[in-house]
């Protein structure tokens, strides 16, 4: 019993390294091309070299990190020519979540979503940091993606969406309106907890479009 408590303790551990670390990367918190330290991870996060170790695993499949042989592991760098490539991938898998949440969101995800929505009226304060923006964006699309109840296309959007904020992350500065691409988020989840699948597909394509639009236009 003890040592499966202890694999389960183990496996916690793993998955909370894992998500800090993933949004670290993700916020570029961590710089791209910076080496990724293991000790000085586990010891910012409070764990061992073991959960890190098995949170860096998943994060380079997931393109977030990468490790050349005799140099170590580093931030993956950001590169603009992916945007086309992550955008063709959203455009189509976007819409679908969409539709598919508010077919199958349940009483929870709706209630999630709508307090998701009250907060997205407080996106255009003056002033808003653009770290909190960033990081709303990523809740409503994480929420989005949960409310699907399907799992691998969970997997696939968080991922995609992970690598297009990072190439937000870089050009945010140079964006003339952050605030009001994140509060296009309201009619969408307006739509999802209605149950409107059609209205839902057609915002969360026209929000993937906006956003490829917006970078280019920032470069």
């Amino acid at each position: 019993m003890q040592q499966v408590a202890t694999e389960l303790e183990e496996l916690s551990l793993a998955e909370r390294a894992y998500r800090a670390i993933r949004d670290r990367l993700v916020m570029l918190e961590i710089r791209p091309g910076a080496p990724i330290n293991e000790e000085q991870l586990g010891h910012s996060l409070g764990v061992g070299r073991t959960p890190v170790r098995e949170a860096l695993k998943r994060l380079q499949y997931e393109r977030l990190i990468t490790t050349y042989p005799r140099r170590g592991t580093f931030a993956t760098e950001v590169n603009i020519t992916d945007l086309a490539h992550i955008s063709e991938v959203r455009q189509e898998l976007e819409p679908l979540a969409a539709a598919q949440a508010a077919r199958r969101a349940t009483a929870t995800d709706r209630a999630v979503l709508t307090a998701l929505r009250r907060e997205l009226e407080t996106a255009g304060t003056p002033g808003r940091d653009s770290g909190e923006l960033m990081h709303l964006d990523l809740q409503v699309h994480r929420a989005i993606y949960t409310a699907t109840h399907n799992p691998y296309l969970e997997d696939t959007l968080v991922r995609h969406d992970n690598l297009a904020t990072r190439i937000w992350c870089l050009f945010v500065d140079r964006l003339a309106d952050m605030a009001g691409h994140v509060e296009e988020h309201g009619p969408l989840i307006e739509a999802i907890v209605a149950g409107d699948a059609d209205t839902a597909a057609r915002l969360a394509r026209s929000h993937v479009e906006g956003f490829e639009q917006a970078i280019r236009e920032a470069i």
